[in-house]
């Protein structure tokens, strides 16, 4: 199983991103063929069309967003959503109590990564790579 960040769902739900064509192909040729993400990485991609319906002021100028958000609705459909539950809470805390200093919504998916024991695949190795045992990569 390899686990995609919320920036690698992005560029998979734009095929004209100028990013598609390599992750894409990347994947196919993939020994793991079991690509998931997580429900931190879903809240990030909701949160950012909520947002913008809401900065939006009139309610004809919402349309275009709720119609964006109904299509991340579909698109995420498709996939397949590790939880963020008890043993990734325990292991988030345990993360919080070794001062692991990387934002909190990354060290949540990072906690996810870890309690399963996969690849994750990121743009933020930076960060990523401060969790001790969390293996990280960027295709």
């Amino acid at each position: 199983m390899v686990v995609l960040d919320t920036d690698h769902v992005t560029v998979l739900r734009y095929p004209e991103h100028s990013q598609y064509a390599t992750l894409s192909a990347n994947m196919s040729r993939s020994n793991d063929a079991d690509f998931v993400t997580t429900a931190i990485s879903v809240e990030e991609q909701m949160r950012g069309w909520l947002a913008a319906i809401r900065r939006a002021g009139k309610v004809h100028s919402r349309i275009l967003y709720y119609t964006r958000l109904v299509s991340l609705v579909r698109f995420l459909n498709q996939w397949r959503i590790l939880p963020f539950n008890e043993p990734a809470a325990d292991r988030f805390e345990a993360l919080r109590q070794d001062r692991i200093r990387i934002g909190t919504q990354d060290l949540k998916i990072a906690s996810i990564a870890l309690e399963h024991d996969v690849l994750l695949l990121s743009a933020n190795l930076r960060d990523f790579r401060k969790v001790p045992g969390l293996r990280v990569q960027y295709w």
